[in-house]
């Protein structure tokens, strides 16, 4: 056989590989090896060194935001930039910690803080794929990154990374390391650790989530953003999905226990509300008390504030505050949609227009949006944020029955591409709602030393975050009679006195027309005080106040009760609640008639600690009984509670029977044009103020009153509060007396300086009264009338009470 010589036959060599190949690859090897070395000498030369203490993990101090929690312990809300909680790892569910361990480390008890076998599978496995497709860092290793390092990719960064893994591993157990870890991984949301994602995606306990819920937050650490079951709860679940089947496989879990933690439907929280109890108006009044005193320290310093709440109360309250704005603004009818958009007809481009509409009316706590997709007279579907389709019919589409109709104005009308509102009832079906307009406040104070339990201080603090409790100064109404009373008590008056429901007239002034105030109801001539109080008759306060004069009764308030003496005129109309208060100086004030006459002062507050549980301050409040001083006679604490207790049972207040008890007190309160709805009332043990209004006022209605505005508030928050606390019927102290079942003062009874008529002997103010003290014969001798203003009406407008509808209004 002849070969071209131009191409000479190579010859073979014996052997696996030729002689070349083999020289390269050692020589590659030698390379390799002395640049491992080199790197090694480095490290050990110039990073370790460098490398920090561990004083940061072994003295573990992160930022921890300001905590606020309720009375009975339960966590109110949080203030700084980052969430979290710190929880020993005996601490966080054995279902927690195997999930974390399968998804990010499951040899993490194995190996000594680098996993070379991790790292072999993980190279292995890219040079297959060809490209980096798995890490092999540790939990050990995130630990030293994420808490000594940044996350660039660069060799010195991963150098760091590898001694410190070794240092940590050589000071810290292996429970210490991955307690570290579970406490300072970011999870997403500002969320740190996995204490805080617990509450912040399931508003739970970190003890209390189950396998499902703990495989979806093992899923985090990867990548917060993009397995955040908030913004993306598909991508969410299918994670879940695969770590549960990695605990399966590596027998961290039963097959049973797999199947039912596969199948659970996980009910994400919604942005904002990812605490039991809302107390939004209740946190930000103590960040802002916390503030003042720690300034920047409030939001990193790991401050824990106790407060007077009551968790179940708090929970009462906006319930009761919610169910009452709803059902009013129900009452005043249906506004319309909050807007109308296009909807597409391509099914992708109709949901990206119902997502941005969504996202431009947002949920309101069980107020949901929704975007109207069909609808005629007889039904309406429409879309959640969820992406869930709702058909609504029947009687829940009488409230929007104008809306529906083809006559509708195109500002109400709601067809295709409406933005309503939607919530579910009781027995979970769908009805139409709206956001109201009108606000409504509950604050509800413990007498006996002024701790507030319950503070609501409006219907969304999201939507309003002006809180009327403390800042709303409105006109009270007829709430601010009993304090009239109360003052006419101390000069010879009682329950059984007779004054005259009757027209009269006072002298305005500068040549204008005399002021007459008048009630809704005709006058119905001589009653008792009692009567008078139940049924609100204005011209008897009015009578009653200029009879002990205006100067004396604005003293005598302003002194025992606490209101503010420029906020009180000093002129009749004060007998109508002409003047301002405030919700919460308006509990304080009934506080007095509830406690026994002593003066307390609401406080939030119990007491402040740091992280590390050392109190800081704590309060030291009024406490009758101890050190609370005497604001008012018993004597009148017990008549005015008696006086009271009649307007709940017989009077405007009486819906509050349907909580069948006879130990409640309290008033009705509605202000001229129905611009105001209040009830003040008290038990024993708890005084509640509730108020309804609009922030620019204006009427809420020509047939709305205190009763129907107000009270129903009171009895369903009152009815939730006092279950399980006991009749109370309070004993008559010293100095009283009773004739013909009526409480007098010992010292102002029949025939002994009681003043047993007003107004009767020919309409004036020529009686028992006058002629017992001596005074003029001349109502206006200390009594001045209203200021005349340009317009000839009375400057500050008589605030007549329209607050006649009782009996179960």
């Amino acid at each position: 056989m002849r070969f071209n010589s131009r191409f000479p036959l190579v010859s073979r060599q014996r052997g696996f590989l030729n002689p070349n190949i083999a020289k390269f690859i050692a020589f590659t090897v030698l390379g390799l090896a002395i640049i491992g070395a080199l790197i090694i000498a480095y490290a050990l030369i110039f990073i370790n060194p460098r490398l920090p203490s561990l004083d940061v993990i072994t003295d573990y101090r992160p930022k921890v935001p300001l905590r606020i929690y309720s009375a009975d312990n339960v966590l109110l809300g949080e203030f700084g930039e980052e969430k979290r909680s710190l929880v020993k790892l005996d601490a966080i569910p054995a279902n927690l910690k195997n999930a974390v361990l399968a998804i990010e480390d499951y040899r993490f008890y194995q190996h000594g803080g680098i996993d070379y076998i991790g790292i072999a599978r993980a190279l292995a496995t890219d040079i297959i794929k060809g490209h980096a497709s798995q890490g092999a860092s540790t939990i050990t290793m995130q630990v030293a990154r994420n808490v000594f390092l940044t996350k660039e990719k660069t060799v010195s960064r991963k150098l760091y990374e590898v001694l410190l893994a070794n240092k940590i591993e050589a000071t810290l157990s292996k429970d210490q390391i991955l307690e570290v870890y579970m406490n300072q991984i970011y999870l997403g949301q500002r969320a740190f650790g996995f204490a805080a994602a617990a509450r912040t995606y399931f508003g739970k306990d970190i003890k209390d989530i189950t396998l499902a819920q703990a495989a979806m937050l093992a899923g985090l650490p990867k990548a917060p953003s993009a397995y955040n079951p908030i913004v993306n709860p598909k991508r969410a679940h299918i994670r879940q999905q695969y770590i549960l089947q990695r605990m399966l496989d590596l027998e961290y879990i039963t097959q049973a226990q797999y199947d039912a933690a596969v199948k659970e439907d996980i009910q994400v929280r919604a942005p904002g509300n990812q605490y039991n109890v809302h107390a939004e108006y209740v946190n930000e009044m103590v960040r802002q008390m916390v503030y003042a005193q720690y300034k920047e320290d409030t939001y990193t310093h790991g401050i824990t504030v106790t407060t007077t709440i009551n968790a179940a109360d708090q929970k009462a309250a906006y319930d009761a505050v919610r169910k009452g704005v709803m059902d009013y603004d129900r009452r005043h009818g249906y506004r319309g949609p909050e807007e109308t958009i296009e909807l597409p007809s391509g099914d992708d481009d109709r949901s990206q227009a119902i997502d941005d509409a969504m996202d431009d009316h947002p949920d309101n706590d069980d107020i949901l949006a929704a975007v109207v997709v069909s609808a005629d007279p007889k039904q309406i579907q429409a879309v959640i944020r969820s992406g869930d389709k709702i058909t609504l019919s029947g009687d829940t589409l009488k409230f929007v029955a104008a809306a529906l109709s083809p006559k509708a104005k195109k500002e109400i009308r709601i067809a295709p591409g409406a933005v309503i509102r939607v919530m579910q009832d009781a027995k979970k079906n769908w009805q139409i709602v709206q956001l109201p307009e009108v606000e409504a406040t509950l604050v509800s104070v413990t007498p006996q030393n002024g701790a507030i339990r319950a503070l609501v201080g409006g219907f969304d603090f999201t939507q309003n975050n002006f809180n009327h409790v403390t800042q709303a100064w409105r006109q009270p109404g007829s709430t601010f009679k009993p304090f009239i009373y109360s003052a006419a008590l101390e000069k010879g008056f009682a329950p059984a006195s007779i004054i005259n429901d009757a027209p009269v007239s006072y002298p305005a002034g500068n040549g204008q027309p005399n002021w007459e105030p008048k009630d809704d109801d005709p006058p119905a001539g001589p009653m008792s005080m009692r009567t008078a109080l139940q049924k609100s008759v204005n011209l008897v306060a009015i009578r009653t106040l200029d009879a002990i004069g205006v100067k004396y009764a604005q003293d005598f308030i302003t002194s025992h009760f606490g209101f503010d003496v420029d906020k009180v005129p000093p002129y009749l109309p004060m007998a109508l609640g002409a003047g301002q208060t405030t919700p919460l100086q308006l509990a304080s004030a009934y506080a007095i008639f509830a406690n026994g006459g002593y003066k307390i002062n609401p406080y939030l507050i119990t007491q402040i600690a740091d992280a590390r549980g050392k109190v800081l301050s704590k309060a030291d409040p009024l406490v009758v009984g101890n050190n609370a001083p005497r604001a008012i006679d018993e004597r009148n604490s017990y008549v005015m509670t008696s006086l009271l207790q009649s307007v709940a049972q017989r009077g405007t207040g009486a819906r509050s029977n349907s909580l069948k008890r006879t130990d409640l007190a309290g008033k009705t309160g509605t202000t001229n044009d129905a611009m105001d709805g209040w009830f003040a009332g008290y038990q024993r043990t708890l005084t509640t103020v509730v108020w309804m209004g609009y922030d620019q006022p204006k009427t809420l209605g020509s047939k709305e009153f205190g009763a129907q505005l107000a009270l129903p508030i009171w009895v369903d928050y009152m009815g939730a509060a006092l279950k399980g606390v006991p009749q109370f019927d309070m004993p008559a102290p010293a100095g009283i007396k009773f004739v013909d079942g009526e409480p007098y003062y010992d010292n102002f009874s029949p025939g002994d300086g009681f003043v047993a008529s007003l107004g009767t002997e020919g309409g004036g103010v020529v009686d028992a009264l006058s002629n017992f003290f001596g005074w003029s014969k001349n109502p206006n001798s200390e009594t001045p009338a209203p200021p005349a203003s340009s317009t000839g009406a009375p400057a500050s407008p008589a605030q007549v009470d329209r607050d006649k509808l009782y009996q179960g209004h």
